[in-house]
């Protein structure tokens, strides 16, 4: 029997689901293979989506039309916007969800979707002609011909699991690993590495004293992660909690040390820095006596909880007993104890910017093989490997998002660039252009751009028509009014700001930090009443947006101009006009890696380490520029 596919995704972690769901909405004939459909979207670590910079990229991944962002919403047992003490370029959305409802709503999702068939299996071998993928081969023998492969093996190439001295092969705690691809790969010439990552202990909820604990309630304001328009929050909504590790615990941890993968030479891996475990804690910070500890729910009604900050691959009774002396949990019973995983991953600098490897044509990789971590990291890289997989069945141009138009267009520029040196994570520091890259304008800055490509549907394309158009309207109404300073000065005095001197525009008050629109609308009935145009379930959201870009509109419009001039270099492509080795006044180092990566513009050639100003203005002479 022949199996054949345009597009074959492996791995239905959040690349692979994300992948699946838009090749097959992009009307491709599109196969997932999974070796537990009952663990689709398994959230491996903690149950939550979101936060500093990657709640950015939820939001990019819904404007797109992809569905990290309704999941989590549907699924949401806590909402927090964090960072709401800083400018609107930093608020990053974040949410704890039901591990087992989030499985399930993806679940069926995937299975009620056109184009997509599910297939239990492992892939231990890609079929490969010419230098180009046809197709794969499952460990129960069977043959699936395709146009395009998306690999998103997550952990599962060769995975290796620690807990002290024991040792376990597996890509996920009771889930085996997979062998097989890594190998056929570097035989074909790509390189592969080692990296490492690991999880916390998982806590019986019956046996913490959470009366000795402080409460981290979550908000129920309007924001949330999907732009489209549904009811927000509909599970029990619960809290976390924190508490602090004590001297007594640490002695304990460092009684571990000499039993831990990490210190006995058995981890040799790449392991994240800024998420380290918790005896890399007390050895970094030796000086420290304490250190915060965040205890999350995984569900609305389950008991299990998630230790954040407790990641450690220390034997079992070392980590049993380090918790047993944090007097929260004295009576502590656990499901599962904390461990390591390390796991092969690919060189990014071997991929183009859609993702496809640069040696094997339409061979895709998404996700942690790519050395990221992170659900939302994986779930963009997904979605993009996705939508270009369908391009190449089709023979249409890549689809590439710039640093200047999504989180997720810095992300994969930094991997196929800069490449990694420890599992990436997105942070707002690195994108040069985050003011632009706002959390709350995700839609006006991508969904057009997936409506042309026939990804988002109307109804997202619709909707966003309409907010921009409310939100228009109340920046013209602003810029327009004109305001009396007799008839104004003792509502602004009640709002704490200055009284006018003399009448001014709307536009001039909502610029004050201590006015807001809805504030200055109740004394004003006429706006109040343009305001009240605007449907109810999105005026808070639509509000927002217009304030933001009043308030904010001069750094804006600064970023913008400095995007725009460095876009002038990105339309300048040397894609294989060089020969790099030969060009001798290039410095050693930037003839080497040029070569490696022969970047597709200047753009991207400035930004790859090593390369200096200088190495830039010869290419750009030699050009003629």
């Amino acid at each position: 029997m022949t199996f054949t596919y345009d597009v074959i995704v492996v791995g239905a972690g959040h690349a692979g689901c994300e992948a699946a769901a838009a090749a097959a909405n992009l009307g491709s004939k599109t196969l997932l293979i999974t070796m537990d459909m009952n663990k689709i979207a398994q959230m491996s670590c903690n149950p939550a989506v979101g936060g500093i910079a990657k709640g950015q990229i939820v939001r990019e991944i819904d404007a797109l039309g992809g569905y990290m962002g309704i999941v989590t919403d549907k699924t949401a047992i806590q909402f927090r916007m964090l960072n709401r003490s800083k400018g609107p370029a930093m608020w990053s959305p974040r949410a704890q969800s039901d591990r087992a409802r989030f499985i399930d709503c993806w679940k069926g999702i995937l299975e009620n979707q056109n184009n997509l068939n599910i297939w239990q299996d492992t892939v231990n071998q890609l079929i490969i002609k010419d230098d180009t993928v046809c197709g794969v081969v499952t460990g129960m023998n069977v043959k699936f011909h395709t146009k395009c492969v998306v690999l998103t093996n997550g952990t599962f190439l060769n995975g290796l699991l620690h807990i002290g001295r024991t040792q376990i092969r597996g890509g996920r705690i009771a889930e085996p690993a997979t062998t097989g691809i890594t190998e056929q790969l570097v035989s074909l010439g790509i390189k592969a590495d080692r990296m490492k990552t690991g999880t916390p202990v998982r806590i019986d909820g019956r046996s913490v004293h959470f009366d000795e604990m402080g409460e981290q309630p979550g908000e129920n304001d309007f924001h949330k992660f999907s732009y489209l328009d549904f009811e927000l929050r509909t599970l029990k909504q619960l809290s976390c909690w924190t508490t602090y590790t004590n001297e007594a615990c640490h002695e304990i941890l460092r009684e571990g040390l000499p039993d831990s993968p990490l210190y006995n030479g058995q981890i040799q891996s790449i392991g994240p820095r800024y998420c380290p475990s918790i005896e890399t804690k007390i050895v970094t910070f030796a000086d420290k006596t304490e250190h915060q500890l965040f205890l999350e729910p995984e569900g609305e009604t389950t008991q299990e909880y998630y230790l954040n900050g407790f990641s450690s691959s220390l034997p079992l009774d070392i980590q049993l007993r380090a918790l047993q002396a944090i007097p929260a949990f004295r009576d502590i019973q656990i499901y599962r104890p904390g461990y390591a995983i390390e796991y092969d991953f690919f060189d990014p600098t071997q991929l183009n910017h859609n993702l496809e490897t640069k040696l094997i044509r339409n061979l895709f990789f998404a996700g942690q093989i790519n050395g990221t971590t992170g659900y939302e990291e994986a779930g963009g890289q997904g979605l993009m490997a996705g939508i270009n997989a369908h391009i190449n069945c089709h023979r249409g141009d890549p689809f590439v998002l710039g640093r200047d138009e999504a989180y997720i267009g810095v992300l994969i520029d930094d991997l196929v660039t800069k490449g990694v040196d420890e599992p990436y994570r997105m942070f707002t520091s690195r994108a040069e252009y985050r003011i632009l890259l706002r959390q709350d304008n995700a839609d006006m800055r991508l969904t057009e751009k997936s409506y042309q490509l026939g990804l988002a549907t109307k109804e997202r394309y619709d909707l966003l028509k309409e907010k921009k158009a409310y939100r228009d309207g109340i920046i013209q109404y602003a810029e327009k009014f004109s305001i009396k300073a007799q008839y104004i000065n003792p509502g602004l005095e009640q709002l704490g700001t200055t009284p006018l001197s003399h009448g001014c525009k709307l536009i001039d008050l909502i610029m004050r930090p201590q006015v807001t629109i809805e504030k200055i609308a109740e004394l004003i009935p006429g706006f109040q009443t343009e305001l009240d145009k605007i449907p109810a379930s999105r005026r808070q959201e639509i509000i927002e947006a217009a304030e933001i870009l009043i308030k904010y509109s001069g750094y804006i419009k600064r970023e913008q101009i400095i995007a725009d001039k460095i876009n002038r270099l990105e339309n300048i492509r040397i894609k294989d006009k060089f020969d790099y080795n030969s060009i001798q006044s290039l410095s050693t180092e930037a003839r080497q890696k040029l070569t490696r990566i022969d970047p597709e513009t200047i753009a991207q050639a400035s930004r790859i380490p090593g390369i200096s100003p200088s190495d830039i203005n010869i290419l750009l002479m030699l050009l003629g520029r």
